[in-house]
């Protein structure tokens, strides 16, 4: 099997794996993630961080998003703006959420396009080396070759739950490797700038 083939293989199981999670398990290895990063992730007033809505079965992160808000993080989730591109809006109490594609929703166009300085990373795979495997559109890693253009260079914490991890991600030349990984059992740093 190609690298690509052995990746949508491991996605496919992992996502289903990630699907048999009920509701009610989901939501609560949500609020172990929000223990266990709230206060241990590195967060200077005024930072940028970029969350995400929970579609399907993702972790719902909102809770995490709302504590480094409070911590004084400037908050952005993703909005897709055609087949290659998301940007990230800034998420304010009160704003109007419009749907943005791929079964997301997000700020409209009236809201600030902001610069993550972290990212909290949606993925359906993962291995103990910070590899991923995303939804297999290419969003995230085009969205952060940009930023690297722009000579920014954002904290990757990919968000999953444990069922996802596999062994070894087959890495390719184009992906882009986290700094850290948080399940329902903790944070894994591989890179000390985050803890």
């Amino acid at each position: 099997m190609t690298p690509r083939e052995l990746k949508a293989e491991m996605r496919r199981e992992r996502l289903a794996l990630r699907d048999a999670i009920a509701p009610e398990e989901r939501a609560e290895k949500s609020l172990a993630m929000v223990r266990h990063a709230a206060d241990a992730v590195r967060l200077q007033p005024g930072e940028i961080v970029s969350g995400f809505l929970p579609i399907r079965s993702e972790a719902d992160i909102r809770p995490l998003m709302t504590r480094l808000g409070e911590r004084g993080a400037r908050l952005c989730v993703p909005v897709i703006l055609d087949k290659q591109t998301i940007v990230f809006r800034e998420l304010i109490d009160g704003a109007q959420l419009v749907a943005s594609g791929f079964g997301t929703i997000g700020p409209g166009p009236d809201a600030p396009e902001l610069d993550p300085d972290l990212m909290l990373v949606p993925l359906s795979a993962f291995d103990r080396t910070g590899h991923r495997i995303g939804y297999g559109a290419g969003y995230y890693d085009r969205a952060i070759d940009r930023l690297w253009q722009k000579g920014l260079d954002p904290q990757l914490i990919g968000i999953a739950f444990d069922c996802q991890e596999v062994p070894s991600v087959p890495a390719e030349p184009h992906d882009v490797r986290l700094d850290a990984i948080l399940t329902e059992s903790g944070l894994q740093i591989f890179s000390p700038e985050i803890g």
